[in-house]
């Protein structure tokens, strides 16, 4: 057994960075990932497969380089050069925004050459914070950015957008981010301000408590610049814990000064930065694992795996999924679906008119529906429900469900009938369910779509009959 195959077992459940290094000791690739063990170990077990499928001996160990991966039926950019990886280092991270700026920062230091050679057309994610009186953060492309920068640090010179100057900050790269949930979270972490300074009015994230008042000048410049931007670029420096101790260090002055609000403010800032919840942060291709199969399956994402919290009575993974369908105020009925290891389990689909609810409310007639499934102690709990909503719905099934006793995940999934967005609702802060679910999301999909069909086609059965 090789250093690899070693190391590949003793990979941690949680979010870091991994660093792949050649014969020479060189570091070749730098990655992230939510799952240290699951997404390093995702990439040797898939070449595996792939050589399966291709008909080559399934036996031979990762460090016979006779058979290498170039040609692999399936195989990801990655599993090309794998057979170049003779030892893997991991850094470990308490969450995943810091396992990206981490990356980000290791990729500027080091330029990994197959991090360099496969950037995308569209060119790399950056942050830059501009020099302005009240300094902005932006969101930009690599071609964007004007500053000529040394070679090492991975970008180019060139351009001509006046936006940026040569005395801005700048961070990253971030490959494979979604960079307006990025910009989200550091608004609730930062209160970082893209509002335009005095404009007269509060913006709407000043009335929620995520503006400092750059808005209405109720902050100085350097207010702004010591409570905002400082402890930003600390952050985005990789240096979380120096920050939260020198926030810690500023709360407990604030606190003997009597200024109970700016050590409130700290306070929960402190808790926020201990406790960040960034899923959304990642895209598909961060999330979703890729599974190969010999046969054309609708349901790959069901195969081995584990769900969130299983029935104690049933250890096959269930997941039920909840929609309602009505015609305004009128025809509601609500729908049942199921599904197990192996797929849909037509035979337990449910169909529910709604008998209690006046009026058009989606939430009262969830409400209804996920009451009357608990009466029926002859069905199974589900390992999870999933619910076609957004957060009213989730918070009355979870209320629904606390009230009967049951303990089990609630995942929404919004919007609408077009189904172009997809906006996730975790019923808890579980990182294991986090994890789970956007590991599952492709698999959580079908099932919502599936309810959203079979509450339709129930509905227009009805009208028809009529």
């Amino acid at each position: 057994m090789n250093i690899v195959e070693k190391k590949l077992k003793k990979l941690p459940d949680t979010p870091g960075v991994y660093l792949f290094f050649d014969v020479h000791k060189k570091l070749i690739y730098v990655g992230k990932a939510t799952s240290l063990r699951d997404r390093v170990r995702s990439y040797f077990r898939n070449v595996i497969l792939t050589r399966q499928l291709a008909g080559k001996d399934p036996s031979r160990s990762l460090r016979d380089s006779s058979v290498t991966p170039q040609n692999d039926i399936g195989a990801r950019p990655i599993e090309q050069m794998i057979h170049e990886v003779k030892d893997i280092k991991i850094k470990k991270t308490d969450s995943v925004l810091e396992a990206i700026i981490l990356e980000g920062n290791l990729i500027k230091k080091f330029r990994p050459k197959y991090n360099i050679d496969w950037k995308d057309d569209k060119s790399w994610n950056y942050i830059v914070i501009t020099a302005d009186k009240y300094p902005q953060v932006k969101f930009v492309r690599e071609h964007e950015i004007v500053r000529v920068i040394p070679a090492k640090a991975g970008i180019q010179a060139g351009g001509a957008d006046p936006r940026f100057r040569g005395d801005d900050k700048q961070f990253g790269p971030y490959p494979h981010l979604k960079m307006r949930e990025f910009e989200k979270i550091l608004r609730k972490l930062f209160a970082v301000s893209f509002c335009k300074p005095n404009s007269g009015r509060p913006c709407l994230y000043r009335q929620i408590g995520q503006c400092l008042g750059v808005c209405v000048g109720e902050i100085t410049p350097a207010d702004y610049n010591k409570k905002v931007i400082k402890p930003l670029v600390i952050f985005l420096s990789g240096k979380k814990r120096v920050l939260i101790k020198s926030l810690n260090t500023k709360m407990i002055q604030a606190s003997k000064s009597s200024d109970f609000e700016e050590a409130g403010r700290l306070r929960d800032q402190i808790k926020s930065l201990q406790h960040i919840q960034d899923i959304a942060l990642l895209n598909n291709s961060f999330t979703s694992p890729v599974i190969l199969s010999e046969a054309k399956d609708p349901f790959p994402l069901l195969r081995d795996s584990s769900p969130p919290k299983a029935d104690q009575n049933d250890r096959r993974i269930r997941i039920e999924g909840y929609d309602i369908s009505n015609l305004g105020e009128s025809d509601k009925v609500g729908s049942m679906v199921v599904f197990d290891e192996n797929g849909p389990m037509k035979s337990q689909y449910r169909k529910f008119n709604i008998k209690t609810v006046v009026g058009q409310s989606d939430v009262d007639c969830m409400a209804e529906v996920l009451g009357r499934r608990l009466k029926h102690s002859e069905w199974p709990l589900p390992s999870l429900f999933l619910i076609d909503g957004g957060l009213p719905q989730v918070n009355r099934v979870k209320k629904i469900l606390h009230t009967a006793k049951v303990s089990i995940a609630v995942v929404g999934i919004a919007k609408g009938p077009t189904r172009k967005n997809n906006q996730i609702i975790l019923g808890d802060k579980s990182q294991q369910l986090a994890k789970w679910v956007y590991s599952h999301i492709k698999l959580l999909i079908q099932v919502r779509d599936e309810a959203h069909r079979f509450a339709i086609t129930f509905n227009r059965s009805k009208r028809i009959i009529r």
